[in-house]
């Protein structure tokens, strides 16, 4: 492999050429993507994190207060109400009162099945 400097440099074309109508066809369906591809970053930021997705995990079990998340966790109830949060910020939690306990559920189940499904493509890759 070639190195530029300390860096491997990977394969790369060495001619200048290139298809016009694939290059403009791929480049126009890009267009139509490119306004949701900032929200699809910040919504892999969001589940780029353990234990948010076990949160998520967890609630497909059901409807759990904030105390039971925790303890499932093994997070303080701050720790848990905080990453609740920010998962409720964004849509996916739905927060219910009872008195003073607080109960949260999972609003997408088409959230819940591609996480189960990307579980099962990660667990037959590193079989």
């Amino acid at each position: 492999m070639k190195t530029s400097g300390k860096f491997p440099v990977g394969p790369m074309c060495n001619v200048t050429c290139f298809e016009q109508e694939k290059v403009a066809r791929v480049k126009a369906g890009l267009v139509a993507e490119q306004k949701l591809l900032p929200q699809l970053a910040e919504f892999y930021k969001l589940l780029g994190n353990t234990t948010r997705l076990k949160i998520l995990f967890a609630l497909t079990q059901g409807e759990l207060c904030v105390c039971d998340v925790a303890h499932v966790l093994e997070l303080t109830v701050a720790a848990t109400s905080h990453q609740l949060k920010l998962l409720r910020d964004q849509g996916w939690l739905s927060m219910r009162n009872d008195g003073k306990m607080v109960y949260y559920r999972a609003n997408s189940g088409e959230l819940l099945k591609a996480l189960h499904d990307d579980l099962k493509i990660l667990e037959t890759r590193w079989r």
